[in-house]
């Protein structure tokens, strides 16, 4: 799991005791860090190597997609990182002589290659929630980028909304609220907190298909892999809001 900063980049992996937490295994600053394009290995495709100072990782994304994302947010922040700052000297929290960067800089190994699935989004303050963008980022194996996060603070929606799973006969209404990748579920706009969510990092906003046998207007589809919505607007106005605004903050349709 990579974490992109304004002056770092760190990776890690989820606790063994307490899944809600990361480990970091190691930080680069980036001011000393430069991005290659890596040709495929052991038969991983979507391959780039990081290097910085004397460390080198061969990282892998999931899609020629996310390897564009990757490589566009890194470079920019790192050009960011090189430009002139004032004096003011800013010591990582993270450093300690126990790091676990620490333990591979005494290693020997640094510059072995490894090969790193990514799957990741930018850095969120922590939540003891498993759906927020971090933890949907790893289990669902993707990445969430600088640009995705400037399109969800411009796209926010809530109205009511008839929803359907994809082996119900009913619909059952709801008020909706779509904001930071999420769809939060009320049972009328007056209600405090949500009876549940669903974080849509990953899914695809679709027209339903002929098999799906919906005989209903103003209705569009939310998938991903098997799990599968259906959702219903009142109008064709508020449904190709909707439409509209989910596409502008996944782009996956």
């Amino acid at each position: 799991m990579f974490f992109l900063f304004s002056d770092v980049l760190l990776y890690a992996n989820r606790g063994p005791v307490n899944q809600h937490q990361f480990k970091v295994h190691g930080q680069l600053p980036l001011r000393g860090l430069m991005v290659e394009e890596t040709e495929p290995k052991m038969g991983v495709s979507h391959c780039f190597t990081i290097y910085g100072g004397n460390r080198a990782l061969m990282v892998a994304a999931n899609s020629p997609e996310e390897k564009e994302k990757w490589f566009e947010d890194l470079n920019s922040t790192i050009q960011s990182a090189r430009e002139p700052k004032d004096d003011t000297v800013f010591y990582s929290s993270l450093r300690s002589c126990s790091s676990s960067e620490d333990l591979l800089g005494h290693s020997g190994n640094l510059q072995t290659p490894e090969i790193v699935p990514i799957a990741s989004g930018a850095a969120k303050p922590y939540q003891h929630f498993s759906n927020t963008t971090v933890h949907v980022c790893w289990h669902r194996n993707t990445t969430v980028g600088k640009e995705d996060y400037r399109r969800a603070l411009l796209n926010y929606l809530s109205g009511y909304l008839l929803r359907k799973f994809k082996n119900s006969s009913g619909w059952q209404k709801l008020w909706v609220v779509f904001t930071n990748f999420c769809l939060f579920f009320y049972k009328s706009y007056q209600d405090d907190f949500p009876l549940a969510s669903l974080p849509l990092v990953g899914y695809a906003v679709t027209l339903p298909s002929p098999h799906d046998n919906i005989n209903k207007d103003y209705v569009f589809k939310l998938q991903f892999k098997n799990h599968i919505y259906f959702f219903r607007a009142e109008s064709e106005y508020t449904f190709q809001r909707w439409i509209d605004v989910i596409k502008g903050a996944t782009l996956r349709s």
